[in-house]
């Protein structure tokens, strides 16, 4: 028997629509496309691959690239909302300057530039069922935490430990009354973020059945994924714990890394 070949979606190229400065440190860029109102709702919190025109490029020559290649620059995201109805979909980026090829476009894209969507992928939580939710991020991870909390049952009790750069930087995310949200200021994103890893390593045990959405930069993610799955013993299966990005790594070098040691 052959292996079953899943064939994804080519991708597919859709408009900025807005760009409004969310906080002093994340932007958030709406885009649209009317192949977007076939895709579900729901599904906040899903990431996809991003791919970024060059400076100056016309859309006709990026269309091209899109499907002909050669590829463009792409990057990993999260659907922060999205509204089928109206084919648009809301993506937050850390402001990093411009130092990386995302943050600058995002600084400099207007209302009418393009960009190319791959995906999406799954949900992080496809389903709510514990009797305690545990949520850490960093800014990287913001959106797929706040996704997340919003999504949960509003009977939801837990805890949610966020890592900002600046106070300015909380946002108002509908989480469940039960769900403790704590802002931790990290104000060095060339240091890795401890204070949310001491934090969980220090609350008693978790009650009941314990489901986490975990994820931020990876040496916080490593120490954490042994707290959680060795020290505390939750499955696998009840914890999404995911690496983002690695201080001192592009994307397309963090992505090697990750295969390699899943290998």
């Amino acid at each position: 028997l052959g292996m079953k070949v899943i064939q994804r979606p080519s991708p597919r190229l859709m408009a900025v629509l807005d760009r409004v400065q969310l906080t002093p440190n994340m932007v958030r860029v709406t885009v649209g496309g009317d192949w977007i109102k076939e895709l579900s709702g729901g599904i906040e919190g899903a990431h996809f691959k991003l791919y970024l025109p060059e400076a100056g490029e016309t859309e006709r020559a990026f269309a091209v690239r899109l499907s002909e290649g050669p590829r463009p620059t792409v990057r990993t995201y999260t659907i922060r909302y999205i509204r089928p109805g109206l084919g648009e979909i809301d993506v937050d980026f850390v402001d990093h300057g411009d130092t990386g090829p995302a943050s600058a476009w995002a600084r400099r894209c207007r209302p009418g530039d393009v960009c190319g969507f791959g995906g999406p992928g799954p949900v992080k939580l496809k389903e709510f069922f514990a009797d305690t939710y545990l949520v850490a991020a960093d800014m990287s991870a913001l959106p797929v935490a706040a996704a997340t909390l919003e999504a949960m049952p509003r009977d939801a009790t837990g805890q949610a430990f966020l890592e900002i750069t600046d106070p300015m930087d909380q946002q108002d995310i509908d989480a469940p009354d039960g769900v403790a949200l704590t802002w931790l200021i990290h104000p060095d994103p060339h240091e890795p973020p401890r204070q949310g890893l001491e934090i969980i390593r220090s609350l008693p045990r978790l009650r009941g059945v314990v489901q986490t959405c975990i994820a931020g930069e990876s040496s916080m993610i490593r120490a954490l994924r042994e707290e959680i799955i060795v020290n505390r013993r939750i499955p696998k299966q009840n914890a999404y714990i995911s690496g983002y990005w690695k201080i001192g790594l592009i994307e397309d070098e963090h992505q090697e890394l990750k295969r390699s040691q899943a290998a």
